[in-house]
């Protein structure tokens, strides 16, 4: 299967558990991998055979910046729904949400989350 990659998106939200979290907010970076059919776009090199990265780009921004959650794996399900929303030709997606502002009770460490999701059936 075939895919589009966009990596290390960054966006500033307010996402989290804790209220210092919603009132001050902190970057997220998201990356995000669409399986597809990309066979007619490689043999045509037209641009209505593939995705748009930019419409998926801006449906993440939308997203991670459109709404609060309290838990990053919900931001990244809601990622993923975006992304099918964006074309149907997308069969599976893989997002993963960085977190690297994460109250963690250590001196550094990253926090991310990853999903893989398929198309609902329908």
């Amino acid at each position: 299967m075939d895919a589009i990659h966009l990596e290390d998106l960054a966006f500033y939200a307010f996402h989290g558990l804790h209220a210092e979290e919603a009132r001050l907010g902190q970057r997220f970076h998201v990356d995000l991998t669409c399986w597809l059919d990309l066979s007619k776009a490689s043999a045509s090199d037209e641009y209505a055979d593939t995705v748009c990265y930019g419409t998926l780009t801006k449906a993440i921004e939308k997203t991670v910046t459109g709404s609060r959650y309290y838990l990053i794996e919900r931001l990244a399900g809601a990622i993923a729904d975006a992304a099918f929303g964006v074309d149907g030709r997308i069969e599976r997606v893989k997002v993963r949400v960085h977190k690297p502002g994460a109250p963690l009770p250590i001196a550094s460490g990253k926090v991310s989350v990853e999903i893989t999701r398929e198309r609902p059936a329908g």
